[in-house]
């Protein structure tokens, strides 16, 4: 309601000064996917102004080649890159073992170098980034003193966690630090789709060019491969999520065709799936409630599987008429909560005959967030599919959880390794 409520006030802006190119532009430059959207919604009824016509053909074209942006961006994500860069080549710099250093920095490379790409594209004012700005200093600081012990449960917690905690920080810096604003949460986990196709992408496409590239020099009889590594698939790989958001930013076009696809494939097939599993699961003789293993891959499972349902729902919700769309998505979510209230029940039985362990604690409460989620989504899925909802209280769901989350993790990070005295 409130995207709709931002769209209609903006659609009255354009009409009532259709006539004044210097307003317009004005409105457009504020907030450009917003003026598309509602320009669009009353193109119709204003087609015969030549102006609007304009307009129309400026905003509705699509670009043949991608859009590089200005000069300044660019030198701003060369100098992030090349900050990620060096970051990634610390073990090599300092002698530290790349193991310990990247099992616990891997989020520190990625996410705070993502967050000011996004406080110097949107100008954000220094009150809006102090915050996020302290987080990532204090996780920074809080994850590299932690004792060098690998078989601690809640040391292996906090590193698993962080990445998760520093990706909502990353949403406060895109959401503007508004956290009010479901609108730029629900654009957050859209780009954040759109995020994964085109690393997905460009990582496909680096291992194309790493074959050729060794089966070339092995031609010549050169052994290049320690300086490839060391110096090309370490920068490469750290590039990529700034590389990735440059474009998408720039480019939406990119994947715009592709996202949906990927939705409408992965969704049915994924339902399908998770009804076999939970078939199979009844016949076999793995019995979740003893087999700890089992139950870990159950849980990471379950989230991947929670991941495929938040991404499906903010690509079917851009569209009307998605009705075949919301049914396998209702399906999925249905057979979700089900896997979930096993998995509860199974977390819930383990505590009960084995005692409160960090790895239960934590497991437990995660399942009980997306257990909630789930609950509510698949509850707003069923009311806009008998058509007593709108496709926007399905994503203000999803959207309502994400502070959440970020909340619970930074109790995992930071609170409970200390109540379990790191052990």
């Amino acid at each position: 309601m409130e995207r709709k409520n931002e769209i209609n006030n903006l659609a009255s802006g354009i009409l009532e000064n259709i006539e004044d190119p210097k307003q317009l532009e004005l409105l457009y430059r504020k907030d450009k996917v917003l003026f598309k959207q509602a320009f669009n919604s009353i193109y119709t009824d204003i087609n015969n102004n030549a102006i609007a016509q304009t307009w129309h053909e400026r905003l509705n074209y699509q670009e043949a080649e991608i859009n590089w942006g200005i000069s300044s961006e660019l030198k701003m994500v060369a100098l992030i890159a090349f900050i990620g860069g060096l970051l990634a080549k610390t073990p090599q710099i300092f002698e530290i073992e790349p193991d310990h250093f990247f099992s616990r920095n891997i989020g520190l490379i990625a996410f705070p170098m993502l967050m000011f790409y996004f406080a110097w594209k949107q100008q954000l004012a220094r009150k809006n980034i102090f915050i996020p700005m302290i987080a990532v200093v204090i996780s920074a600081v809080y994850i590299n003193l932690l004792p060098n012990n690998d078989k601690s449960d809640t040391i292996i917690l906090s590193c698993l966690h962080l990445p998760i905690f520093l990706w909502t920080v990353l949403g406060f810096i895109f959401a503007g630090g508004d956290l009010k604003n479901s609108a730029k949460r629900i654009d957050f986990l859209r780009y954040n789709g759109d995020l994964v196709v085109m690393s997905a992408i460009m990582v496909l496409s680096g291992i194309l060019f790493t074959g050729l590239t060794f089966g070339l020099f092995e031609l010549t009889g050169l052994n290049i491969e320690k300086f490839y590594v060391d110096y090309v698939l370490v920068w490469g790989l750290s590039t990529i999520p700034i590389l990735a958001t440059f474009l998408i930013r720039n480019n939406p076009q990119l994947v715009d065709k592709i996202s949906p696809i990927i939705a409408k494939i992965f969704t049915p097939l994924v339902a399908i799936t998770l009804l076999v599993f939970l078939s199979a699961m009844a016949f076999t003789r793995k019995n979740i409630y003893q087999d700890r293993e089992f139950l870990m891959i159950f849980n990471a499972l379950l989230i991947g599987v929670m991941a495929i349902i938040l991404f499906s729902i903010t690509e079917a919700t851009k569209k009307e008429n998605n009705r075949v769309n919301l049914l396998f998505l209702f399906s999925l979510s249905i057979l979700t909560v089900i896997t979930n209230g096993i998995a509860l029940s199974a977390i819930g039985y383990r505590i009960f005959e084995f005692g409160i362990t960090p790895n239960r604690l934590a497991v437990l409460g995660s399942n009980i967030l997306i257990f909630s989620n789930l609950i509510w989504i698949t509850h707003q899925l069923l009311q806009s599919i008998k058509k007593k909802a709108d496709a926007e209280k399905i994503e203000q769901a999803i959207a309502f959880f994400l502070p959440i989350y970020g909340l619970w993790t930074a109790i995992v990070v930071f609170i409970i390794p200390a109540l379990f005295g790191f052990k």
